[in-house]
């Protein structure tokens, strides 16, 4: 009689093996954890942009149509924090001083947002503008992915 003998043969595993590795190869692109972490932080600043322009706009509206301190028509585009002048520009095409906006907003915020991955209270990695037409525009400066993260109002 012969003993046939029970396993894998080795073509058998190096099939199996090269399956699986083909499954984790797929599964690791389609998710594609580092675009997924760089669209969580982008929908976070979308969240900051539109809390600071509607905290902005309730504050024109309470006060008659005057704007914040430190912002008025025709101001060009200037980061947000509290840095001095001559501080670090997070945004490009900004002037390097801040407009703080912590103070004359902290009834309609409860902190000044600032990006999640530059940012900080001193240099937001925001920035605002007011152009002649009274609009006011906040800009994520950190934005990833090529996306453009600004709201007008």
């Amino acid at each position: 009689m012969t003993q046939k003998q029970k396993g894998f043969t080795l073509i058998e595993l190096l099939v199996v093996i090269s399956i699986i590795a083909l499954l984790a190869v797929t599964v690791f692109v389609a998710l594609d954890p580092v675009k997924r972490f760089a669209d969580a932080r982008n929908s976070r600043r979308w969240s900051d942009v539109n809390e600071m322009i509607t905290a902005v706009h309730e504050y024109i509206v309470d006060n008659k149509g005057a704007f914040p301190a430190g912002l008025s028509t025709g101001l060009v585009a200037t980061q947000l924090g509290s840095c001095a002048t001559g501080g670090a520009t997070l945004c490009s095409g900004a002037a390097a001083a801040c407009v703080n906006l912590a103070t004359p907003l902290a009834k309609y915020l409860k902190a000044m947002p600032f990006d999640n991955k530059v940012g900080s209270a001193t240099s937001t990695a925001y920035k605002v503008e007011v152009d002649a037409n009274n609009i006011v525009t906040i800009t994520a400066c950190a934005s990833e992915n090529g996306e453009v993260i600004s709201v007008s109002r």
